[in-house]
């Protein structure tokens, strides 16, 4: 563990230079580097088994389930039947696990760069994954998202983007520009549906307005959402965007009618949630519509700690 977030068993994820989270670790189960991020698989005695990476939360047994369906069934069920779903990222296997429960998917792709924190994961968070990783329906790719894309033919109904946040001097930093975003809507299909994590809505609100806003650079429909995730402390971010569907045209009766194809129990998700994820704040709003800034290879956005 970095000695620099971890004094006598406290550990400090910083989400500004000014402003952090200090967790309780009561137990760490594994600590080291792959060749691109820090890895930390601690139990804490707030929020049980987690994941750190580059010492940010990705998740926690407790409530990894509400990130993961908030950021997985919004998009396949704005899509009218899904059958070849793309995944960005994901490590822990939990969007994966979340995919597989639509009995209409035949075949994911997960593309992650760092085949070492997959395996890790496999190892450590059977929880988050339940086995996922041994669905015949799915094709595990180690590989940069971007490459993959680039050298890919094949089409995709549905693109689920699950990175870490856009951190200085990560490979994640490419994957929310205009760039990416161009290369993942030339791998969809005509009625494709992309769906990415956004970031703090809280600690980098300005970030998720210029995703937002690079997003409707590429999609003439773009949606954005949170959800309230208690072991990240603030509300998440997430953004949809499309060609031809808009997640706001469902009506609870449609989205009942989809969620029959789901197999498994949502712990989270269900279609009266559906339109308040997508209600947010009129401040919230504001910022989103005004924001005019758009992330390029050349000019990308970084968190602020």
């Amino acid at each position: 563990m970095s000695e620099q977030r971890l004094w006598w068993k406290w550990l400090i994820e910083w989400q500004t230079p000014y402003e952090g989270h200090a967790f309780a670790v009561k137990r760490v189960l594994y600590s080291g580097r792959t060749k691109y991020q820090q890895v930390d698989i601690v139990e804490l005695y707030g929020y049980g088994k987690c994941l750190f990476l580059d010492g940010k939360l990705q998740s926690s047994l407790s409530d990894e389930w509400i990130y993961h369906e908030a950021l997985v069934h919004p998009a396949m069920l704005t899509h009218p039947e899904p059958r070849r779903v793309l995944i960005v990222g994901g490590g822990e296997g939990a969007t994966l696990r979340e995919v597989l429960k639509h009995d209409c998917v035949e075949e994911v792709f997960m593309v992650d760069l760092d085949e070492e924190v997959v395996r890790l994961c496999m190892k450590y968070l059977p929880e988050w994954h339940r086995g996922s990783f041994e669905d015949p329906r799915v094709r595990l790719v180690f590989r940069d998202g971007r490459e993959f894309l680039s050298e890919c033919h094949r089409t995709f109904d549905v693109a689920i983007v699950d990175l870490t946040d856009p951190v200085p001097g990560t490979p994640s930093v490419r994957l929310y520009t205009r760039e990416f975003y161009e290369a993942v809507r030339s791998r969809l299909s005509e009625d494709g549906v992309m769906v990415t994590q956004a970031t703090s809505v809280h600690y980098s609100r300005r970030n998720f307005a210029i995703i937002c806003s690079t997003l409707r650079s590429v999609f003439p429909i773009v949606r954005p959402y949170s959800a309230y995730v208690p072991s990240f402390v603030t509300p998440w971010g997430f953004a949809m965007a499309s060609n031809k569907h808009d997640p706001l045209s469902l009506t609870e009766g449609e989205i009942e009618r989809r969620l029959s194809r789901v197999s498994g129990e949502l712990l989270f998700y269900e279609p009266r949630i559906h339109a308040a994820l997508f209600t947010l704040p009129r401040y919230l709003l504001e910022l989103i519509e005004s924001e005019r800034s758009v992330a390029t290879d050349e000019k990308p956005i970084y968190m602020p700690a």
